[in-house]
């Protein structure tokens, strides 16, 4: 007796302990291959961080399909994750929408989520035979006081390309489970953030309307101090990063100048330029004409070069032309309009994975040059391999849309479109500063280690605008087809990486392999495999029972 009361003394003793400890340390393995359930060093370090409560109040709860279920247990998984690093700064709440009182509540519910920026998504199931729909809505959000920040977690690539999905409901369902981390993560550092980082805007080249570039400026004052460039006019020193908004005058040597010194500074800097100019277009046609921005020895001296050309891709968007007359009204058509490419081929890194396709118009290519080992050149954004290049003077006529393309005559391969160039760069006025110049005593060779990207589209950032109802639409939305691209998700990623020092971005390249079963056979083995899950416990239960019995009988019979 006296033994068995001091055995429970310290097994009482020993899970104390051990429960002690783990108060103190905490410690979490993950074994799984693709390490699916870690987050990355910088997200710990932000959780870590959090000066300020944050609520996160997630609506993807309930009853799904297999997919979505995957989807929510991610999120689950990766919510608790960040309540073990966020220091008691984190609290999680789960609400089912659709569940309610009555219809009108529930509308009710669904209007309010709408409002604060949440997508719903219709829901299609088959179950024993028959299709279900319900409407939920994947994502959630975040919240720190009054300020709050919508987080759609049904992402990935899920555009259209002439009539064809680019990935299945599986891999989006997927990408969007790759991504979960960092669209949480990127919520909670905006309410956060205790310093926003400050870009400069060059929009003093272009005559772009503000109306056109509204949705993209609007987005980045969300989460950056946003400076006009004609609002520091002597230099760009002091910006964290830089972008140039589709320019069609020539720079200054001076201004020139400017760019040279803050990319050797060590700043980051986009360029959304064009290679050649389209001012307008009429069925018969016009000539595209070589833009000359004064920018390309600078650009060569960096590593690229800008063509003066178009890009006709047959991986393309739609225009409405009219076709002819039915009856004694037009017949309009959505056409395939080879000159507005859509890029849907993406270089390996953090900026563009699971990137939906860019909705590009007039692109031009992008060739990487020179031999500065100092410089890495990563393509971000590149064409389909059926293409064709015109080079400018180009004629360019929307009756182009009614020809069937012949794909012998696509066949110049695949062109870049987009490329970051990273490293310690070299001044193109270097050996061009004389002593007596003003500029020498602040004059820099080189310096620290820069990151530029260039792009050979300046339309990219620019959205469209509905004049019916007086209003921008948002970037990359296409008239056509209803889609939205991922033209601002582009720059928005760029922007990120390039301002971002503790790599938050780098959570985009966890990558899960799908393990897909095959569906055929479990349809037709169903029933086996359900009374194997049922009855195969049962039997390995009433198994040891029956041997432990008979072990005791034998010892003590």
């Amino acid at each position: 007796m006296k033994n068995t009361l001091l055995r429970l003394i310290l097994l009482l003793g020993f899970l104390v302990g051990v429960n002690w400890l783990a108060s103190i340390f905490f410690v979490r393995l993950d074994l799984t291959e693709d390490k699916r359930y870690s987050i990355s060093d910088a997200t710990k370090q932000l959780l870590n961080n959090l000066d300020k409560d944050i609520v996160i109040n997630v609506y993807l709860s309930g009853e799904f399909p297999a997919g979505f279920e995957r989807l929510e247990s991610a999120t689950r998984e990766t919510l608790d994750e960040f309540k073990n690093y966020a220091n008691g700064h984190l609290t999680i709440n789960y609400s089912d929408p659709s569940q309610a009182s009555n219809e009108e509540q529930r509308q009710k519910q669904y209007v309010n989520l709408v409002d604060r920026g949440l997508v719903p998504t219709n829901v299609f199931a088959n179950e024993d035979g028959k299709r279900t729909e319900k409407i939920i809505f994947p994502g959630l959000i975040v919240q720190a006081d009054t300020l709050s920040v919508p987080v759609q977690l049904l992402k990935g690539n899920n555009s259209s390309i002439n009539g064809r999905k680019t990935s299945s409901p599986e891999e989006q369902l997927n990408q969007s489970y790759e991504g979960v981390e960092f669209e949480i993560a990127s919520a909670i550092r905006l309410l956060d953030n205790q310093q926003q980082k400050k870009i400069g805007l060059v929009v003093s080249h272009t005559k772009i309307s503000p109306a056109r570039l509204s949705d993209l400026i609007a987005s980045i004052q969300q989460n950056y101090d946003v400076f006009l460039d004609m609002n520091n006019p002597e230099s760009y020193e002091g910006l964290d990063a830089l972008v140039v908004l589709k320019p069609d005058s020539a720079f200054s040597e001076d201004e020139k100048y400017k760019l040279d010194q803050y990319v050797i500074g060590g700043g980051k800097a986009l360029f959304f330029v064009d290679g050649s100019k389209v001012d307008s277009i009429s069925l018969d046609g016009s000539y595209a004409q070589p833009l000359d921005l004064n920018l390309n020895d600078l650009f060569f001296k960096w590593g690229a070069r800008i063509n003066t050309n178009l890009v006709k891709d047959l991986n393309c968007a739609e225009i409405l032309l009219n076709v002819g007359n039915m009856g004694d009204k037009p017949e309009i058509k959505p056409m395939s309009w080879r000159f507005f490419p859509l890029l849907n081929n993406f270089g390996p890194h953090p900026i563009t994975r699971n990137l939906n396709a860019v909705y590009s118009r007039f692109l031009s290519t992008i060739d990487t040059v020179g031999g500065n080992s100092q410089i890495q050149k990563t393509p971000l954004i590149m064409t389909s391999r059926y293409t064709q290049l015109l080079n400018a003077p180009a004629l360019v006529g929307y009756n182009e849309a009614r020809k069937l393309p012949q794909p012998s005559e696509y066949t110049s391969g695949v062109k870049i479109g987009a490329v970051l160039l990273e490293g310690t760069f070299t001044s193109l006025f270097q050996n061009r500063i004389l002593p007596s110049d003003p500029r020498a005593t602040k004059f820099k060779a080189t310096g620290n280690t820069g990151k530029v990207i260039i792009c050979s589209d300046g339309d990219i950032i620019v959205n469209d605008y509905d004049y019916k109802r007086n209003a921008p639409l948002p970037l990359g939305y296409d008239r056509v087809t209803r889609q939205t691209f991922g033209n601002k998700d582009f720059v928005m990623h760029a922007l990120d990486f390039m301002t971002d020092a503790n790599g938050l971005i780098s959570s985009r390249s966890k990558q899960i392999e799908i393990r897909a079963l095959d569906k055929i056979q479990i349809q037709e083995n169903r029933k086996f495999w359900q009374a194997i899950n049922l009855l195969l416990p049962i039997a390995l239960i009433a198994i040891f029972g029956a041997l432990r019995y008979y072990f005791r009988v034998r010892k003590f019979g």
